[in-house]
Parts: C-alpha cells; structure tokens; sequence
C-alpha cells in the first residue's frame, strides 16, 4: 500500500500544538512501518518563523501541500498520512477543498490520533460547505457567461466580430480580432463547381445560408437582434 505524509507547524500552531516537526516526521514513520505500508514521501510545510501568521490567509498558499496534490496526480496513493487532520486544514473551507482533491484520485487519509477518520464518513459541516461551494460556483460561471455575453454584444454593436462560425468568404487569423477576406472563397463564389470549407459540394441550404447573409457581404454585422455597419470589410 502505497502513502505520503504530511507534515506541518507555524509559530503559532507549534506553541500551541507543541508538535514539533520532527515529532511529527518519527511518529508517521513509525506508524508506518508498524502497519507495512509503503511510505514514499513526507512533504512538509515550515510556516514563517518569528512573522505574525495569518493562518486563514496561508491555508491553501502552502508549497508542500501543493506539492503532495500534484504528486496524487501522477502515482497512485492510498493514504494521506498525517499526526492529525488539523495539520492539513483549519477551516472547513479548505477541508472541503482538499478533500475534493483526493476523492478526485481516490485517496483517503490516515489520522494517528484519529484512528478512524476517513473523508468518506458523512458530516453535516462538509455537506452544508460543499452545497455553499457548489453555489459559489454556479455563480461564477453565471457571472463570466454574463461578462462574455456583454463583451460580445458590446463588440458587435461597434460592427466586430463577435464570435461563431465565420461567414463563408472570410477568414479569422490567429492573434486578429477582426475577420478578413478570404480572397480564394471571394473570387470564387460564382465559380461552377466550387466546394465549401470542409471540400464538400454545396447544399442548396448552404446557398441559401450564403444568400441570406447578404448584408454581411455589404458590409453589415448582424449578432442576434443586433444590427451594426461592419468592421469587416465587404465584398459586394
């Protein structure tokens, strides 16, 4: 079975816990080879000595923390092993946060002094976290679609492009925000015989897309219900 320990102490948290480093290093290494488990790793987490610690501030801003989740992702651990869970977190928001990442890679953790902690066991306090998270979350990406959607309809009241397939006879090109003409689409579009973008033959739906999209050609964008004079520059 393979695990990692965690260790960790502050100025604070040591005065108060009185669990020094390297106590916390004998006591995982003993209980695991006391339980013959594979013990790969010991990532660690000093804190700053002689600073006045904002622990609410440095929770998730911890190197070997970050360390020991990027390591999940490429062997695979069975155990976190720890003195205590409180050297993994002190809030229930960054509870919930590790805990979603070893769940993520099937991990669970070992507390010495918690014999039999598991983050599989059903809390009221991580449900009641989680909901709030997942709400946190639904409003972010509310509120990005919300930004997205303003900065579209914003750009394509100025006649920009704003997104969506590109019209046949114009091109995007990397690092451009603007469309440009295709010249070969553009000089061909009465040729007999000619295929569309993807070399296929044209459909009389992909005429009639092209024929509907008349005023693009003359130089007017068209996003939803917005009408604006171009930035593109028109064909016909």
């Amino acid at each position: 079975m393979n695990v990692v320990g965690y260790i960790r102490v502050s100025t604070q948290g040591q005065a108060k816990d009185g669990y020094s480093l390297k106590y916390q290093e004998d006591e995982i290494k003993a209980n695991c080879e006391e339980q013959g488990w594979n013990l790969i790793h010991i990532f660690r987490d000093e804190g700053i000595s002689g600073a006045r610690l904002n622990e609410e501030a440095l929770e998730i801003d911890r190197v070997g923390l970050q360390e020991m989740l990027a390591h999940l992702s490429s062997v695979q651990i069975d155990y976190v092993v720890v003195l205590n869970t409180s050297q993994l977190w002190r809030t229930d928001i960054v509870k919930v946060l590790i805990q979603r990442e070893l769940k993520k890679y099937g991990c669970d953790i070992k507390s010495i002094e918690q014999p039999f902690y598991s983050i599989h066991k059903k809390d009221p306090n991580d449900f009641l976290v989680n909901g709030l998270m997942d709400l946190l979350d639904q409003y972010q990406r509310l509120e990005i679609a919300l930004k997205l959607t303003k900065g579209r309809n914003k750009k394509a009241k100025e006649g920009g492009y704003a997104g969506g397939r590109v019209t046949f006879g114009y091109m995007k090109q990397k690092g451009e925000k603007e469309l440009k003409i295709h010249n070969d689409h553009a000089e061909a579009l009465n040729e007999e015989g000619y295929q569309t973008t993807q070399r296929k033959a044209f459909t009389k739906v992909q005429v009639k897309r092209i024929l509907d999209r008349e005023s693009f050609y003359q130089g007017i964008y068209t996003y939803g219900q917005i009408q604006a004079n171009g930035k593109h520059e028109a064909i016909i």
